[in-house]
């Protein structure tokens, strides 16, 4: 059964013929939001999503460890069947209230609430407006929808503009006691390969001509962007213009699970409608009473995203200045461009070495089918951890010859 997959395990084969295999790091010992033993040493943590460090915040653990024991390892059903506690609505009201919706739900992962949400949303006689460099789990739920798929230039709202009165234009007329189709747009807040943002006043500009629906992925973002953390949708000022907002707990608020919120009138048919909802055992007490509080630390504390700004720009512009081809926008994510996945394992491993953790990405599933070196700072780096990655980077990219000042180009300089 597996042998289609023959060309993945050669490709897979050739990552680990380098001595390591970016896959299969298996850190020994966690010590902080920034630092892990790896092979009996530590390593800088360059590559974790943990924007807020809230991993180890110590009111975090302690209220996950007080749900733990009041109310055990986990529910062992779905929150159809068995699997609703009281900790699970109430933090469905907090999220609800924190983004200023009527409504929210959650799921197990951030994966099931992309694929619940859009499989559950959209039909056959739907339309789905994807940007072309959206998550796989936003694509996995549109193929479960059955919906009709289309997908726009990376954050072009005239692409956009473009494809919706092409949809409009080929619409066939609706018979009788058929519901109309639909069109949904989908976006991101910040771009998960390349930490670009989308531009979303302009999106939700187009999502008003058209007379659409929007919603918009959150994951990178809660936490991360707008004065009260709201993301994006705060930041662009068009929350009234967003009709669902999915998020995930695994990044920001350091836990596990996802979320949708809403404003829609029947929203809480998706509790029916939602397979990924209703088939899935649901979160354990602990999970929800950790990201609860983490939440309410993300409402109370400013001072952490202003931190995670000022790192972000550190390490952003540190790398411009050192020659590298980054994204176009300043955020938690800052990756590296490079020729070619041969490059990109050799600095990867390189890297390792030198005791600092990143993400390699790999064509098919990074966009344009580049190889990127994928980095995610934190607040709780310090300074000094952000420019010994710089400077490990730099020093690494000048010996491939990738960055100015490489041996080559002195030797060239000097003739």
């Amino acid at each position: 059964m597996l042998e289609k997959y023959a060309d993945l395990q050669a490709a897979y084969a050739r990552l680990g013929s380098g001595g390591r295999n970016p896959f299969s790091v298996a850190f020994e010992q966690m010590l902080s939001p920034t630092e892990a033993m790896l092979n009996g040493r530590p390593v800088l943590l360059l590559g974790t999503n943990n924007y807020l460090g809230l991993t180890f915040e110590r009111s975090c653990i302690e209220a996950a460890a007080a749900a733990l024991d009041a109310e055990g390892t986990g529910t062992t059903g779905s929150r159809i069947a068995n699997g609703t506690y009281g900790r699970h609505a109430a933090l469905e009201a907090q999220i609800a209230g924190f983004l200023g919706r009527r409504e929210a739900m959650l799921f197990t992962t951030g994966y099931q609430a992309n694929l619940g949400v859009l499989a559950g949303l959209a039909g056959r006689d739907d339309n789905l407006l994807l940007d072309a460099d959206s998550h796989a789990s936003i694509y996995d739920g549109a193929r479960l929808s059955g919906a009709r798929v289309t997908r726009f230039r990376h954050n072009d709202p005239e692409d956009l503009r473009r494809r919706l009165r092409i949809l409009d234009e080929r619409a066939e007329p609706t018979q009788p006691g058929r519901v109309p189709s639909r069109n949904l747009i989908v976006v991101e807040g910040i771009y998960s390969m390349m930490g670009d943002i989308a531009p979303l006043a302009e999106i939700a500009a187009v999502r008003r001509e058209a007379g659409a629906y929007l919603l918009v992925d959150e994951a990178h973002s809660l936490g991360v962007l707008g004065e009260r953390g709201r993301g994006l949708v705060e930041v662009a000022g068009v929350e009234a213009d967003v009709d669902f907002i999915v998020g995930t707990f695994s990044k920001s608020l350091g836990g596990i699970g996802g979320f949708c919120a809403s404003d829609a009138p029947d929203f809480g048919l998706l509790r029916l409608a939602s397979r990924a909802y209703m088939f899935t055992a649901s979160l354990p007490s602990s999970v929800v009473a950790g990201v609860s509080r983490a939440l309410q630390l993300v409402e109370e504390q400013p001072a952490p995203r202003w931190r995670l700004a000022r790192n972000a720009e550190r390490l952003y512009c540190g790398l411009t200045a050192a020659g590298f081809q980054l994204g176009p926008t300043v955020s938690p994510i800052v990756s590296i461009r490079l020729p070619g996945p041969e490059v990109a394992m050799t600095f990867w491993t390189a890297l390792l070495e030198a005791g600092i953790y990143v993400n390699l990405a790999l064509p098919p599933a990074t966009p344009d089918s580049k190889s990127l070196l994928r980095t995610s700072v934190s607040a709780v780096h310090s300074a000094a951890q952000i420019d010994r990655a710089v400077d490990a980077i730099a020093g690494i990219g000048r010996t491939l010859g990738l960055v100015p000042g490489s041996s080559a180009e002195l030797s060239a300089a000097a003739d």
